[in-house]
């Protein structure tokens, strides 16, 4: 992928359709957030405040810290060191500094910044965990993470570092570092500022951590998490615009509808599959050059796999995406850190609380669906490149010109494209290689196994990006394939919903057939309306909302 000349914070992300202008506050309080809600923060900006339900969940909780830390008894995390270093117990006197020197040890992540939303993605995923009262944490800790969000402050946080085990340990103190005031940060315009000076611009005050604090902002998944809510996000609406690449290839290439035939779909009831098809079914409807070939006269006997077997790749997409979205719900109600508050006052177990010890860190369940929709959009780039080299080859394409030139030989048409194409899909074959089944031990073999889901999740945006662009460049060659159908077919018209496509394509800057010309903005043209939800707007508005 293209690398951005802005730093990653203020790049370009991976957004969908625009949030209004100010989206309205999401309320964290002690019950999950919902995958909405998270978007709304970490992608649109929305502001947050704390529930009451969860203002009394804290006090609730931190009752528990403030008693172990009184207590003559060593208690994990609130008088121990961490780690490999646990056994070690720690005098009252050096617990604050014990909780500042974790998270100022913790926050060496390297390389470039990542994008904004995935930083407050995490920050609005700790704080829904912090108002569990699970972590134990101060109510006035809590509450100024909220305010870095409400206020878009939001710390630096670099690429490299987490293994996703004990949590996304340096992304996390990198945030954790902001709320001591120390470390960078970007504020809301952007700019580059220590955390001090963005803190007391906004009126905000640094907060002194008190017992455990360091540790429970520090030990969640919350990153991977964050970038796992977001690409389903995106692949959703990705997806749907594949069906409609698809459709208006399966259109210009003289393909059937036929085989999307519901009835057909439901000898292999895979749901996905089933969505995928009557979304084609939708789109085609009402083609004249669909209808032109229905007829006895047709002699070929079937499409090939790319155009025929276009709803079985994409539904079983769909169905992993959905598969994902269940773990993700599920993570999206844990509390996890490390030790837990496993006990109130008032629960059946008769103890005024506790802390207990437990591996509920570990990213295997989130750093598996990560790599899991790695392989997702590694395929449905590869049919679509397919799809688009089909078009383009005049052996293959049913008499268009080739390469879709104005005229071959002088003009090069798109063939350049296919290769741009063909460049992407091949590095998403190799990001589709699972991180999850790797682990490097690590704190002197007391971390002996981690997930690496850090690592899948930064290889899924990739993924995601390239996929975009994929299926962006199908677009651009199947709309100027089906004008030049058109051609061929005097008085036969496109699907409406195709024309809807054509024209939002050549409305957004991508031109149609003709000589040869600068390629490279037309295709970013495609790609930015692939990634506003504009061409699947375009397709609805004639159709209804794809399933």
């Amino acid at each position: 992928m293209s690398t951005p000349t802005l730093p990653a914070a203020l790049a370009p992300s991976s957004a969908g359709p625009a949030a209004p202008a100010d989206p309205p506050p999401v309320v964290v309080g002690a019950g999950p957030l919902r995958p909405h809600e998270l978007v709304a923060v970490a992608r649109h900006g929305a502001s947050v405040v704390l529930g009451d339900d969860a203002l009394r969940a804290l006090a609730r909780g931190r009752a528990v810290v403030d008693r172990l830390a009184a207590a003559p008894t060593p208690a994990y995390g609130v008088s121990t060191g961490f780690g490999a270093l646990a056994t070690r117990p720690i005098a009252p006197a050096d617990r604050a500094r014990l909780q500042v020197g974790l998270v100022r040890s913790h926050a060496a992540g390297s390389g470039p910044e990542v994008e904004v939303e995935v930083t407050r993605g995490l920050m609005a995923l700790r704080l829904s965990t912090l108002a569990t009262g699970r972590t134990g944490v101060r109510v006035e800790t809590a509450r100024l993470l909220a305010d870095l969000l409400t206020h878009r402050i939001t710390p630096v946080v670099r690429e490299h570092g987490s293994l996703g085990c004990s949590g996304d340990l340096a992304p996390l103190a990198h945030c954790a570092l902001a709320l001591i005031g120390e470390g960078e940060v970007r504020d809301a315009a952007g700019v580059l500022r220590p955390a001090v000076e963005a803190l007391a611009a906004a009126g905000l005050a640094p907060v002194v951590l008190g017992p455990k604090e360091g540790l429970a902002l520090i030990n969640g998944t919350d990153g991977m998490l964050a970038m796992l809510l977001l690409a389903i996000e995106d692949l959703r609406r990705l997806l749907r615009t594949a069906d409609v690449a698809a459709a208006l290839s399966v259109e210009a290439l003289l393909g059937t509808d036929r085989v999307f035939d519901a009835r057909l779909q439901a000898l292999r009831p895979h749901p996905g599959q089933a969505a995928s098809a009557a979304n084609l079914v939708a789109l085609l409807a009402g083609s004249g050059v669909v209808a032109s070939h229905r007829g006895p006269d047709c002699t070929r006997v079937q499409d090939a796999y790319s155009l025929r077997c276009s709803p079985q790749v994409h539904g079983a997409a769909r169905d992993t995406v959905e598969h994902a979205a269940v773990v993700a719900s599920r993570e999206l109600a844990a509390a996890v850190d490390n030790p837990v508050v496993a006990a109130w006052d008032d629960e059946t177990e008769g103890e005024a609380g506790r802390l207990e010890s437990n591996g509920n860190f570990h990213g295997a369940p989130i750093a598996h669906q990560l790599d899991f929709l790695a392989v997702v959009a590694a395929d449905v780039a590869g049919i679509s490149e397919r799809r688009t080299d089909r078009a383009l080859d005049p052996a293959r394409n049913h008499g268009l010109p080739a390469f879709l030139a104005h005229d071959p030989g002088v003009d090069s048409g798109l063939m350049i494209a296919q290769y741009t194409q063909a460049a992407v899909v091949s590095e998403l074959k190799r990001l589709a290689s699972p991180a999850s089944v790797d682990t490097i031990p690590s704190s002197a073999m007391q971390e002996d196994h981690v997930s690496m889901g850090w690592g899948a999740a930064r290889k899924l945006r990739r993924a995601v990006d390239g996929l975009t662009r994929v299926v962006a460049v199908e677009l651009v060659v199947a709309a100027r394939a089906l004008e030049l159908r058109l051609l061929t077919l005097p008085g036969v018209a496109a699907a409406p919903a195709s024309a809807a496509v054509i024209a939002a394509l050549r409305d957004g800057g991508v031109g149609g057939p003709g000589p040869d010309r600068f390629l490279s903005p037309e295709v970013e043209a495609a790609v930015d309306l692939v990634r506003s939800g504009a061409v699947l707007a375009a397709a609805s508005s004639t159709i209804g909302d794809l399933a």
